[in-house]
């Protein structure tokens, strides 16, 4: 059975679901979630939303205010409820003002940090999908620019922490690798 077809199978027997894609920066996570959600449209309502969207800048991204934000997402999607987010501006170094989530039958989380323990109970399923450091670096400053190196090595120094402490390779139901 490949992925899409295990995915659908495990969110139709899922009120609400919640897919999240997580792993390390470069190994393609926000390519899978696309490439995730236009196969899954043919079944579900989907909506998507991104870590990079989310964090608090370079120096909290991955801080209790993101687990905040998740957990009130997550409770929001599984109960239907209507929600409104701000979104960080990395030009700005700024949230925007709050606007309203489309709502979706199916909820599809990616970027680092997105498969974070306090959630874990609310995913239909958790996405790891590896690289390895150096090919992640190099695939970011190639997307995103050279004049982020520096940012980006203190940031590959956070994820891993993060992902030590939070186990999130090792809760994974599907790993996959880049």
């Amino acid at each position: 059975m490949d992925l899409i077809n295990a995915l659908s199978d495990l969110c139709k027997s899922t009120k609400q679901p919640i897919i999240a894609i997580d792993g390390p920066a470069g190994a393609g996570k926000t390519i899978l979630a696309h490439n995730l959600k236009l196969a899954l449209s043919k079944s579900f309502r989907v909506g998507e939303l991104h870590m990079d969207d989310l964090y608090d800048g370079w120096d909290h991204a991955l801080s209790s205010q993101l687990t905040d934000t998740l957990t009130h997402i997550t409770e929001c999607h599984k109960s239907s409820s209507p929600l409104s987010l701000s979104r960080y501006d990395w030009a700005t170094s700024e949230f925007s003002q709050a606007t309203p989530i489309d709502a979706c039958e199916l909820l599809i989380l990616e970027g680092v940090g997105s498969g974070q323990s306090a959630i874990r109970e609310q995913l239909s399923a958790l996405i790891w999908i590896d690289i390895a450091g150096d090919q992640g670096l190099t695939r970011v400053l190639a997307r995103d620019g050279i004049e982020l190196e520096n940012e980006m090595r203190k940031w590959l120094i956070t994820q891993e922490q993060h992902f030590q402490g939070e186990g999130t390779q090792n809760a994974a139901d599907f790993l996959l690798t880049t």
